[in-house]
């Protein structure tokens, strides 16, 4: 089935229902499949079949939300981006694709520019503007009204033809494209469903607080398949407020975001002021969640969070801890630390090095397998190589499974030190300093020493109106973990660099840390790795 098809069922089943609300204005289901049918004739007008790349760079809005169903609905290729990239890294994302067509918001003139300066000469046909300004060719809004009231059919796809070139974050280097598939994310919507919001209607409400190029966008495609209306915040920013307000005044029972932005809702004071009783499902992925804010989330919301582990790769089809499973007190049901059990039609297996799978509560690399799994990495074959072992895809994440098929992560592979000899994990010592009470956010990372190879600087950040020394959380971790593992310094920053979707790469602390001349002389911000050294700690 084309996904397109999605609106066409809304349309005939629920055409005066909401289907998406943006401030002052909501668009019926109706009304969507006539402005997506409309959006996709103009596009089809200027050129765009089955198989182009259409290159779309904006904040969240309606026109985009309709780009996308528009242009599965001719068998193209959607190709979002990240609207907080700098003109010359979308130009270079544009030319990677091999985007025919180019769909920029209003406020990004000099991306714009930009790609059309770089993509002309290579088979850039137009630009069209989302939302209000002058930039492009032409406006969204003008030739969807220029093609009202015409009717175009759903493209006859394949289970294998793509639909969307989903980007990874980039965290350690030049973003890669994930091939998505309308059969693969035929089985996603029906897996997310399944697992994350069962029993999901046209009775329900989601709100939107992350970018639509990424796993929101996929959240909300799942969403319309439910007819459920999708509601955006009114602006830009970030506003906690206001997103109480409309969780209270749409009834929305469920959300996507990830642990950082959860954190900054649940210990806002405005989640005391409004009422968010309606909430069922608050859907928490991308990194994992701390101990300590789980326990704040679970006090401030209820059981009503959702954990899943997955790759834009996998489209987030790999675990899933439900609500019932996540406990506020660590007694003895408590499932601590983990990231759940595997998904419906998934399977996860923990390998070594060989790709030899190992026993209960042996750590090596998270691998998954199932038809949520992408096809590949767009024109990229040494990706492809390093990702897919004897048909596993290899996540590059660490971690260890117990006896019942729970998983554990203990990191990302690429996160993990060597420090005299021993393999350091920083998530395991970061989740111990979360447990003092003036420290709001960590960040453990491994830099290059001379005698031991490599030891951890923890960057720190204190909660609102309290402060603490490196004295104190030295003495306050020496009784918590061995002292192998214990940081050798300790800083304290207003805040910790984040990405355009909320994470914290460590690599961003490491460019950080380099900016303010506290790395390691020898060190560089993007260093490598030292060899194990031939001492070992005591």
């Amino acid at each position: 089935m084309n996904l397109a098809h999605v609106l066409v069922q809304n349309a005939r089943r629920f055409p005066d229902r909401p289907g998406f609300v943006w401030a002052d204005r909501s668009w019926s289901w109706a009304e969507i499949e006539a402005s997506v049918s409309a959006f996709a004739a103009a596009l089809a007008a200027r050129g765009i079949g089955k198989g182009d790349r259409i290159l779309v760079h904006s904040k969240n809005c309606e026109e985009m939300f309709f780009s996308m169903f528009a242009t599965f609905r001719l068998g193209a290729v959607w190709v979002p981006t990240n609207f907080r990239l700098m003109a010359a890294e979308v130009a270079d994302l544009a030319d990677y694709a091999g985007a025919k067509a180019f769909l920029c918001h209003g406020d990004f003139p000099e991306h714009a520019a930009a790609v059309e300066a770089h993509m002309r000469p290579r088979g850039l046909t137009f630009t069209m503007r989302l939302g209000p300004g002058t930039l492009g060719d032409c406006a969204a809004s003008d030739e969807i009204a220029a093609h009202a009231g015409t009717v175009v059919k759903d493209a006859v796809v394949e289970y294998d033809d793509p639909c969307w070139f989903f980007f990874t974050s980039g965290t350690t280097g030049r973003s890669k494209a994930s091939v998505l598939t309308h059969g693969q994310m035929a089985f996603v919507i029906t897996n997310h469903l399944c697992d994350l919001i069962p029993g999901t209607t046209e009775a329900d409400a989601s709100l939107v607080v992350a970018p639509l190029s990424h796993g929101a966008g996929v959240h909300q495609l799942v969403q319309a398949n439910r007819a459920v209306p999708t509601i955006l915040l009114p602006t830009e920013r970030f506003d906690i407020d206001e997103a109480y307000r409309l969780i209270a005044k749409h009834r929305v029972t469920n959300l996507f975001t990830v642990p950082t932005i959860l954190k900054m809702l649940v210990e806002h004071p405005a989640a005391d002021m409004h009422d968010h009783s309606s909430l069922r499902y608050v859907i928490y992925a991308g990194a994992p969640m701390y101990r300590e804010d789980q326990k704040t989330a679970l006090r401030k919301l209820g059981k009503v969070i959702v954990q899943y582990f997955g790759l834009g790769e996998v489209t987030g089809n790999i675990t899933v801890l439900p609500p019932a499973l996540h406990e506020e007190e660590d007694g003895p049901t408590a499932r601590i630390g983990t990231c759940g059990f595997e998904r419906t039609g998934m399977q996860v297996s923990i390998q070594d090095d060989e790709g030899k799978e190992l026993e209960p509560f042996e750590t090596g690399e998270i691998c998954v397998i199932g038809p949520a799994v992408f096809p590949g990495y767009y024109d990229n074959p040494d990706a492809n190589a390093k990702a897919f072992r004897n048909g596993w895809f290899r996540t590059g994440d660490l971690g260890h499974m117990d006896r019942e098929g729970f998983v554990y992560i203990t990191g990302r592979a690429s996160d993990m030190f060597i420090s005299g000899g021993s393999n350091i994990y920083p998530r395991e010592i970061e989740e111990k300093l979360l447990t003092h009470p003036a420290i709001a956010e960590v960040a453990i990372v491994g830099v290059p020493d001379p005698l031991w190879g490599e030891i951890g600087y923890a960057v720190c950040v204190a909660r609102p109106g309290m402060s603490v020394g490196e004295a104190e959380i030295a003495d306050f971790l020496a009784a918590k973990v061995s002292k192998y593992k214990m940081p050798k310094r300790f800083f304290f920053w207003d805040a910790l660099p984040k990405s355009g979707y909320g994470k914290v790469p460590k690599r961003m602390v490491k460019d950080e840390l380099a900016a303010r001349g506290l790395m390691p002389k020898a060190a560089s911000a993007h260093d490598q790795a030292a060899p194990k050294a031939a001492e070992t700690k005591p």
